[in-house]
């Protein structure tokens, strides 16, 4: 682990504010800034409050709507639902279809959501012939929530075959159950799992608290309030974190693909390199690469990706994200987990929930009004 000691349709736009942006700060980036070769957002389809998607059979991108509908994305837009689970699920709070990913065989399609009764719920289908077999699906994993928000919710499959889950801290606020720091909770952590290696699953050897007895072993990395969207560099296996603030700043959070986890994110001692409400921050707290404060530049941070396709070689090797308030895309210039400038793209593609990489590296933005956009050169 490196250790640096230097500096919802997501959610309904009322309730995804109200909960998250409590409040604003107005110190400004650290980072220097630049402005990189502008780009355009290219309207290829609008879905009903669109939340996720992923990279399917065929190179076709599926797009999840929150209430519970999955559409594959074609050239005349988004095709008729191939799964359904609106009767399942709710969109009370910050609930509601969360995340879908495939294996990297795609032979196996995952969704993660919240029931009925709010508990985080991981399914799998299996795929033959690029389609679903709605008689393959069972239940992976289940994760009771004490709240309706910070439910996290993303979920993908790292480049070493295993599933990632990312669960928020468990709600309310300032994290009053202590989960983020708590090692006996899958609350407020990204955990690591082989669907396909057991019933219901399996714990990889090498997760970093499999020998300790006091620590759930699913886990890999914790310190996290909600990592709403995390990924991973498709050229490096990097792993990049969006993980929401509190009341004053918004972090984004780097592991190189060589860290064997166990990071600590620092929350709820830490918001981002702050103590939270007195909090002292933690020996192997791990510092975000970037932060910034509520204000301008909003207050709910969407994390992306690292772009790798060809359309836009200028932006190639920079981490593409946004926030859910202020709708500017962005970039990060990172050298070595460094990051050495703060990229302004010139486009607003609203209010921002998540982004989704093509087979090819191509990356599209989804706004919680229905439009799906896909990041082309200018």
């Amino acid at each position: 682990m490196k250790v640096r000691t230097t500096s919802s349709a997501i959610i309904g736009a009322v309730c995804l504010v109200a909960s998250l942006a409590l409040s604003t700060a107005s110190a400004e980036d650290r980072a220097p800034r630049h402005k990189v070769t502008k780009i355009a957002l290219t309207k290829v389809a609008t879905a009903q409050n669109p939340i996720a998607g992923a990279a399917g059979p065929g190179g076709k991108v599926w797009i999840a709507e929150r209430a519970g509908t999955v559409r594959v994305l074609g050239d005349q837009g988004l095709g008729e639902p191939v799964l359904d689970i609106s009767a399942e699920t709710t969109t009370d709070g910050e609930r509601g279809l969360l995340g879908i990913a495939f294996d990297n065989a795609r032979a196996h399609f995952y969704i993660s959501y919240t029931n009925l009764e709010g508990t985080s719920t991981i399914d799998e289908f299996a795929v033959r012939n690029g389609k679903l077999r709605p008689d393959t699906r069972r239940t992976v994993l289940t994760q009771t929530q004490p709240y309706s928000n910070h439910n996290g919710g993303d979920i993908k499959f790292g480049p070493d075959g295993y599933l990632y889950i990312a669960f928020g801290d468990g709600g309310a606020g300032g994290d009053p159950h202590g989960n983020g720091q708590n090692l006996d909770t899958l609350l407020g952590k990204m955990l690591r799992i082989d669907p396909r290696g057991g019933t219901p699953y399996a714990i990889p050897a090498d997760n970093p608290f499999v020998n300790d007895p006091n620590a759930k072993d699913e886990i890999w990395a914790y310190g996290l309030r909600n990592p709403w969207r995390f990924s991973f560099d498709a050229s490096t296996g990097d792993l990049l974190i969006g993980d929401v603030g509190q009341n004053d700043w918004e972090e984004i959070d780097w592991a190189p693909a060589r860290d064997k986890g166990g990071e600590n994110y620092g929350w709820s001692q830490m918001e981002g390199n702050h103590p939270f409400r007195g909090g002292t921050e933690p020996a192997n707290h791990v510092r975000p690469v970037h932060e910034y404060a509520r204000g301008g530049l909003g207050c709910v941070v969407t994390g992306g990706f690292v772009y790798r396709g060809d359309a836009i070689p200028a932006l190639k090797g920079q981490y593409v994200f946004s926030d859910y308030c202020d709708g500017t895309l962005r970039s990060l210039t990172m050298k070595n987990g460094t990051v050495t400038a703060v990229n302004d793209l010139v486009v607003n593609a609203g209010e921002v929930v998540s982004f989704v990489q093509g087979r090819k590296g191509e990356l599209y933005v989804l706004a919680q009004g229905g439009t799906i956009a896909r990041i082309d050169p200018a």
